[in-house]
């Protein structure tokens, strides 16, 4: 067995930190086997490294290693492009053709970003791990493999499947063992050394010194969190060795390349983002319009309140004009209107006509008020004719219209009409 030093240099990887050497480690002790392998890490921090070291330390070195990116495979073909397709399976299919289980036959296939893929493939991918087994699209004829899977993600797999994203059960299939890969900000003492591997590097591609940093920019350089790890580090690497004229490299020409070079390994307070899947949008919207609809219904118990303490309804109407108005909005029918249609829409009672008792004037000093009584309540069956008729106006006779408008079903509007022989 190869020494994990030996690997590196066979590899090209670079580090001395403990978390990498147990990661190479690991990979180099499940390469004999036909375990499955699952490598997490952020983006970034060189994660197809290890199914390389995997497939080229295996029995199946000789055979084919096929390396897929599930995210970039649309949706609409990615079954196609794994498990192959019959020829007129859907449009476009002019041949039979076969997938990468199928080729791979025998070697290593390596499903980078797995955790991209839609729940339909996941089902199929599953039976592929379980039994070997695979079925092209638009084939009933059950077809055998034998490849050997490792996957690999940046996606963190506890939430993805609270959140049913991805499914359970393949997780557990395609972590039998899970190898982590440590980000570059935990990886202290290899960052300068990546990237002087990187300056050196690219001061041969394009034939010129090598770029260095002072002590300084040394430490800015350990500082930063490299949120795109060791990819961002070479980009950074490779645009200061093009770019700057001067091959000794300060600390205001590193942090000018530094995008938002506050971000240091100090602690500090983090915004995190809402999750899209909970509902706190939902919940304040709700909490709002309930708060909103309790306000319009104190406004309402005020007015009526007013209406129930003073006979004239048009003096209160001209006292709480603003009240009115922020009930029933800004462009609200009469109030006259909206006492009908507000009985209407509340199927509330109308309000018995009681005949009034005659009393002496000395002895009932409340006698004029029942005679208003009265009066009020003639007009409540006269203003609801003249609401009718002129909502019929307005709608031209359309009796639906002006049914939606009156807020009362089209029967009662119906049976209005009859009653008031309109």
């Amino acid at each position: 067995m190869e020494s994990v030093q030996a690997i590196k240099q066979r590899f090209e990887l670079i580090g001395n930190d403990p978390k990498l050497n147990r990661a190479i480690e690991k990979a180099v002790q499940v390469a004999p086997t036909d375990i499955s392998v699952l490598v997490t890490g952020e983006s970034g921090v060189g994660k197809e490294s290890i199914p390389k070291i995997i497939h080229s330390l295996s029995h199946r070195k000789h055979a084919k290693y096929i390396a897929v990116n599930c995210g970039a495979i649309p949706e609409g073909t990615i079954d196609s492009e794994l498990f192959g397709h019959e020829k007129g399976a859907f449009t476009g299919a002019t041949q039979t053709r076969s997938g990468y289980f199928e080729v791979a036959d025998g070697g290593t296939i390596f499903l980078d970003e797995v955790g991209e893929l839609p729940l339909t493939t996941q089902v199929r991918l599953l039976r592929v791990l379980e039994n070997g087994e695979f079925l092209k699209v638009g084939s009933s004829q059950v077809q055998k493999t034998n490849v050997r899977i490792v996957a690999a993600t940046n996606v963190h797999m506890y939430e993805a499947i609270k959140k049913e994203k991805f499914r359970e059960d393949l997780y557990y299939r395609l972590s039998t063992v899970e190898i982590n890969i440590p980000p570059l900000r935990e990886r202290q003492e290899d960052i300068h050394l990546l990237f002087r591997k990187f300056a050196s590097d690219f001061g041969q591609k394009y034939k010129m010194p090598t770029i260095r940093l002072d002590d300084d920019a040394v430490q800015l350089l350990l500082k930063y969190r490299w949120p795109g790890n060791i990819r961002q580090l070479r980009n950074i690497a490779e645009q200061i060795s093009v770019l700057e004229e001067s091959r000794q490299v300060s600390w205001s020409t590193l942090n000018s390349y530094l995008p938002n070079s506050g971000s240091t390994n100090l602690p500090a307070v983090v915004n995190q983002k809402k999750d899209e899947s909970d509902f706190s949008n939902e919940r304040e919207i709700l909490y709002k319009v309930l708060f909103d609809m309790k306000s319009d219904l104190n406004d309402l118990k005020k007015l009526t309140l007013e209406l129930m303490k003073n006979d004239n309804g048009e003096k209160v109407q001209e006292e709480n004009e603003g009240l009115i108005r922020k009930i029933y909005g800004e462009n609200g029918e009469d109030v006259e209107d909206i006492d009908r249609s507000s009985l209407e829409v509340l199927h509330l009672p109308e309000p018995k006509v009681e005949t009034p008792v005659s009393r002496p004037p000395a002895e009932d000093k409340y006698h004029f008020a029942e005679e208003i009584e009265e009066e009020e309540t003639l007009s409540l069956q006269e203003k609801e004719v003249e609401l009718i008729k002129k909502s019929l106006e307005r709608n031209r006779g359309k009796r639906k219209a002006a049914a939606a408008e009156l807020g009362i079903s089209e029967r009662t509007l119906y049976r209005k009409i009859k009653q008031y022989d309109l």
